[in-house]
């Protein structure tokens, strides 16, 4: 039962990790500077899951493998007035669809969801032992 309490806690960090790469890419959906104030699209980030725990050495659960920077094209917005528009008047913000996010941020919120009533059957699982041991 311990082994199910492991797998559950490593989807649990997975998807909360998950969700806070998705929440970071609707954050920065029109975010065009990086932090030293030069011009460079924000990129979406994509949390990529593999089976596994690495730290134990176990085959079971999973974990963040990394955080991949998706190379998605940038979308033109004509702001011919900025300093980061180019010869046509454009500035190319980065292509991040809030609806798929969101999407995808429902989804890991599902899977975290399951993720608990797992570990709650278990709770309840080795309570009902301990009563029947004492």
């Amino acid at each position: 039962m311990y082994g199910s309490l492991d797998i559950s806690t490593s989807g649990l960090v997975a998807n909360r990790v998950r969700l806070e790469t998705i929440s970071t890419n609707i954050l920065n959906q029109d975010t065009i500077l990086d932090a030293q104030g030069q011009y460079a699209p924000f990129q979406r980030r994509i949390a990529i899951l593999a089976a596994g725990d690495p730290a134990s050495g176990s085959s079971q659960g999973v974990h963040v493998s990394h955080i991949e920077v998706a190379r998605d094209a940038l979308v033109p917005r004509l702001e011919p007035d900025s300093p980061f528009a180019d010869e046509e008047g454009m500035v190319w913000y980065p292509d991040i669809n809030p609806v798929v996010e969101q999407m995808n941020a429902m989804e890991a919120m599902r899977a975290y969801e399951a993720n608990i009533a797992v570990v709650e059957g278990t709770k309840s699982m080795i309570s009902a032992a301990l009563e029947l041991l004492a």
